[in-house]
């Protein structure tokens, strides 16, 4: 069983758990206070939508689709579908991301953003949302680097 991408998962949810724990207790709704100057603002965000405040008006759909994620990924790693260790870590963020999410919206009715970057309109994000970028980047250059055409078995030297 690949354990290590499943406490990768763990650690990544706990983190970002603890994160917006402590955002909730220090921040006031909507308020922006200084991070990094130039870059980034921590404020409290409450998201009922997706990225980009997406489907905002439909939060249980997105907490079922959350939910199912996480299930889907978790058993994904389970029968290790990528033998390679960047199919297993992509996998592992994503798990990380989903359950982090999912667990603001079963538990609070909105997902808790805090990062405002400053430099460029983007919207807020959290500790879940940037492991489920970089898991779902990771698993795109996977996919392209050792999956053969037409074929759902890894290929390459590598795997």
């Amino acid at each position: 069983m690949p354990i290590p991408f499943f406490l990768l998962a763990a650690v990544l949810t706990v983190a970002d758990q603890v994160v917006k724990y402590l955002v909730r207790l220090n921040i006031p709704l909507g308020q922006r206070l200084s991070f990094l100057p130039g870059v980034m603002d921590l404020t409290f965000v409450q998201n009922t939508g997706a990225a980009f405040s997406l489907l905002e008006e439909h939060t249980w759909l997105l907490t079922l689709l959350s939910g199912a994620a996480a299930v889907v990924l978790a058993v994904l790693l389970v029968k290790k579908i990528f033998s390679h260790w960047s199919g297993q870590l992509a996998l592992g963020l994503l798990l990380g991301g989903a359950v982090g999410n999912f667990i603001d919206r079963l538990l609070l009715g909105y997902v808790t953003d805090m990062f405002a970057v400053t430099f460029v309109n983007f919207p807020v994000f959290n500790v879940a949302d940037i492991g489920v970028v970089v898991g779902g980047v990771l698993l795109c250059v996977h996919v392209i680097l050792f999956m053969k055409d037409g074929d759902k078995k890894e290929g390459g030297a590598c795997s």
